[in-house]
């Protein structure tokens, strides 16, 4: 059985989730829906996909679509993974699930009436590195005292990876530490039960924080200290040192280091070095499985609601 794949939003992140599925066997994308009509028609073409739309409901209505991946601006992702579910396709929504808690929670509960398999783009569950990490976590042979992460961008004007300029704002909170709130709490194997947030001056423009220190502490008793900027001229991206009880280890993406910067091989961790599509092979494995699949939006939630709690502190 070749399931058949909708995608939606043709900028920088679909393009990475397009390159990742034509690596996995018996998936096909069939329809590529995206704001712009001449651009989605060019990716299109080059990725050989016949059905192009700018209307989200065009690809929902061809029958042959099984499941949808959404890589459409935040503040779509919850609407849309519900209209996708409504209209009975899997969805694998890529991060933040919603920038809002309220939001979070309609996409869980349709999750549940419709059975269908909903997922939520944690890559950094799926990352080679990371899973590395987990392992030994598994196997009793390392346990986080603390997790130091730096999330740094630069990030002043309105643009995408790409360049190109962008038709919604990017967020620190609602996005970016999603990222670290959830691979904490799913490292750890233990709640989040402390939270703390301050940020920076709002940019004048954009209406965000562009500087923010977030502290997490786990039931199990680890903490995590997070730094995010947007303001950073330096190297660009995510770096998590992971400082246990038997080792350190600094993650920076798909690669891995120990706390004297040798290199870990973890090439052979799993199928793939590419995070995304180990998560969309996920994705598709729990589709013709019938089960959860990690990072299904109900495992997810915790985050969002950490995220929720942090942002009433904020706005205290």
């Amino acid at each position: 059985m070749t399931i058949k794949v909708a995608l939606a939003g043709a900028g920088a992140f679909g393009i990475k989730h397009l390159d990742g599925i034509k690596l996995i066997d018996g998936v096909e994308v069939v329809s590529l829906v995206s704001r712009e009509l001449d651009k989605t028609k060019e990716v299109a073409a080059k990725y050989g996909i016949g059905h192009v739309t700018t209307n989200l409901a065009d690809s929902l209505a061809l029958k042959e679509v099984d499941a949808v991946i959404l890589c459409t601006p935040t503040q779509m992702h919850a609407e849309q993974a519900i209209q996708c579910m409504t209209a009975g396709k899997h969805v694998q929504v890529e991060i933040p699930l919603a920038d809002s808690l309220k939001d979070a929670q309609a996409v869980v509960a349709m999750q549940k009436q419709s059975g269908l398999v909903a997922m939520c783009g944690h890559t950094r569950r799926f990352n080679p590195s990371h899973q590395f990490v987990r392992r030994r976590i598994e196997a009793g042979e390392f346990n986080i005292q603390q997790m130091d992460v730096q999330t740094f961008f630069f990030r002043r004007t309105n643009m995408n990876a790409l360049g190109q300029p962008r038709s919604w704002t990017d967020h620190l909170l609602w996005h970016h530490a999603a990222h670290t709130v959830d691979l904490f709490a799913y490292q750890c194997g233990s709640p989040i039960v402390k939270a703390n947030a301050i940020q920076g001056p709002i940019h004048p423009s954009l209406g965000i924080a562009m500087d923010m220190s977030i502290q997490l502490k786990a039931a199990n008793g680890a903490i995590c200290t997070l730094s995010l900027s947007f303001n950073n001229e330096g190297p660009l991206g995510t770096f998590f040192r992971y400082i246990g009880d038997t080792a350190t280890y600094i993650a920076r993406y798909d690669d891995l280091f120990n706390g004297k910067e040798e290199k870990i091989d973890v090439s052979k961790v799993d199928v793939s070095m590419n995070g995304i599509e180990l998560q969309d092979r996920e994705f598709f494995a729990a589709i013709k499985e019938g089960r959860e699949p990690n990072a299904s939006v109900a495992k997810v939630l915790p985050c969002y609601e950490v995220l929720h709690q942090l942002e009433q502190q904020l706005a205290a």
